[in-house]
């Protein structure tokens, strides 16, 4: 049982925007900014008392009137939180307050005719889970039940879940509804008949529909294993039309107000704002964008028939969450809208959750102390991370290999000065991969970081930078490969030529099957790979450790500048 944490601190916003006027002049629809309130209100913006009509359909005039029957609608909404339980912890905290602001309290500015009947909704795109521990994958799926939300988008990481039937118990014991409506599962698979296509939700006498949707690219994001085995994803342009499909289903129930949970990535949500008929908002993920307030054209998008269809999404690993609010006239369109952020790092993490998450994990053990610490990279996936750096270090030392290498995009978390425990490394490196020693030759090492240098000019930076021990190298922001050099254990270095790498010399390589068996395609696809050389039943976690444990302490996190992009 959790108990509700003590509510210490109020949700503070950034301002979101007031929908444009499609067929009418839009020039006097900026809102001034609004003063602070007192405890328990959101710091927003003042809305123009007027409705503001955002469509009109052809030859038809929009009826004037001053007091229109609105139903309003408050949203709290995450995505790609990636396992990290210290910020599920600070999520839980805003949840509970969003729960217990009364209705009168809530935005006044905005709710301009209302003081009470706001529905209130939570909801998930996906991406929650991270990583094969099953331990951790029940606190990921806890917090989903504690949090009290109502569903959430399949992603790809609820896929690291090796074995389907461990999520299929996930699924069993969730008290919100996984959805995905361009899935096929085995009917073999212990998952089938656990993953639904949608979902309808009534709330204060209104009828809301919910759809969800995997990522297109499924296959190529998660590694090879017994669960992916089962599934079966649809390519864009299909889940388009099953998207479709399925909303016409749920008006022919009546339904006018239908939400996608979608776990495609921001192009593919734009296709599908714009490519269908009778999406109201779309909640995404995936490509881990951060989007502020409500801009046309950026994230306000009209459907085939004219009607608004607003995008959002809130970044990545839990560091924000998001609240929508959105009102809806009688046919279900949205009148009104204002998108908010939250920094979860403005919350506390409540005791109450803290010890459940413990009796689920254990009590972490302290492994060290960090005197100081640089600043984690802007951009994570492609530059140069001193704290993945430390982790590289550890693969290298402790299996006694000539390198290491690790993709960027294996490091979702940082270190701080202050204590270092078990916990905070699993919320730094949570994959549990198998960590293998390979015997890969100087064109392989080469060729795959040049996989990698090509993220660096992409505007998501996927898949993202290999992060080195044992090497140095130099990249432009072009995302060409110019310098290479191998540092052997008596720190000699020599230079490796990157147009011309020798096919024939090798290095024993600390690294983890994810890569090794050509997971993001750094290296050729492959399930056995001829090189592997040994492997363990551990992951980097485990190693980073005992590494930890043996160096002076306290430690400093230093930038080395082992990876240099340059002009």
């Amino acid at each position: 049982m959790i108990n509700v944490p003590n509510i210490n601190t109020n949700l503070n916003v950034k301002t979101g925007t007031v929908l444009p006027n499609k067929t009418v002049s839009n020039s006097n629809t900026q809102p001034p900014t609004a003063p602070n309130q007192n405890n328990n209100t959101y710091t927003t913006t003042i809305y123009p008392t007027e409705t503001i009509p955002v469509y009109e359909k052809e030859q038809t005039s929009v009826k004037k009137y001053s007091e229109p029957k609105l139903t309003h609608t408050s949203w709290l909404y995450i995505n790609d939180v990636h396992g990290k339980m210290t910020n599920m912890e600070r999520i839980y905290n805003i949840s509970r307050e969003f729960d217990q602001i009364p209705p009168n309290k809530i935005n006044k500015s905005f709710y301009t005719n209302t003081t009470d009947n706001i529905s209130k909704f939570k909801v998930s795109s996906g991406d929650i889970i991270l990583g094969a521990n099953y331990t951790t994958n029940q606190v990921a799926s806890q917090f989903l039940n504690w949090s009290g939300f109502i569903a959430s988008a399949l992603g790809n990481h609820e896929l690291d879940v090796v074995e389907p039937g461990n999520l299929a118990k996930l699924l069993s014991d969730a008290k919100y509804k996984m959805l995905a409506i361009n899935v096929e599962i085995d009917k073999n698979s212990p998952v089938h008949g656990r993953i639904e296509k949608s979902m309808v939700v009534e709330k204060d006498g209104e009828k809301y529909g919910l759809i969800g949707i995997a990522p297109p690219d499924m296959i190529e994001r998660v590694k090879m294993n017994n669960t992916l085995k089962d599934f079966k994803v649809q390519n864009p342009d299909n889940t388009i039309k099953l998207v479709q499909e399925e909303v016409k289903k749920l008006q022919a129930q009546g339904i006018n107000k239908i939400v996608v949970l979608s776990h495609a990535g921001i192009k593919n949500d734009k296709r599908l704002a714009q490519e269908t008929e009778g999406i109201d908002i779309i909640f995404g993920a995936h490509t881990h964008d951060l989007i502020e307030g409500i801009k046309e054209g950026v994230n306000l998008f009209y459907s085939k028939t004219g009607e608004p269809t607003i995008i959002t999404q809130a970044g990545k690993d839990g560091e924000n969450v998001g609240i929508l609010n959105v009102d809806f006239d009688e046919n279900g369109v949205i009148k009104k809208a204002q998108n908010n952020v939250i920094k979860t790092r403005n919350y506390n993490r409540p005791l109450s959750i803290k010890h459940s998450v413990e009796s689920i994990i254990g009590k972490p053990e302290v492994i060290g102390r960090v005197k100081t610490a640089v600043a984690p990279p802007e951009k994570r996936l492609a530059e140069n991370n001193p704290h993945g750096n430390l982790i590289a270090d550890a693969m290298r030392s402790e299996l006694g290999t000539d390198i290491a290498i690790l993709n960027a995009g294996n490091i979702r978390g940082s270190f701080a000065p202050g204590p270092i425990d078990t916990r905070l490394i699993s919320d730094i490196t949570p994959f549990e991969d198998h960590m293998m020693i390979l015997g890969l030759t100087e064109k392989q090492i080469v060729d795959s970081i040049k996989v990698g240098c090509k993220s660096i000019p992409r505007s998501s930076n996927k898949p993202g930078i290999l992060l080195v021990s044992g090497l140095k190298y130099k990249a432009n922001k072009q995302g060409e490969l110019l310098e290479l050099e191998f540092i052997d254990k008596n720190n000699q270095v020599h230079k490796i030529d990157v147009n011309n790498p020798d096919p024939n010399k090798k290095y024993t390589v600390a690294a983890d099957d994810f890569y090794a068996t050509g997971g993001d395609g750094y290296l050729e696809s492959n399930k056995n790979p001829e090189f592997v050389i040994q492997k363990f039943n551990l992951d980097k976690n485990k190693l980073a450790c005992e590494y930890i444990k043996k160096l002076d302490q306290p430690i400093e996190i230093k930038n080395d500048n082992r990876i240099q992009i340059v002009d």
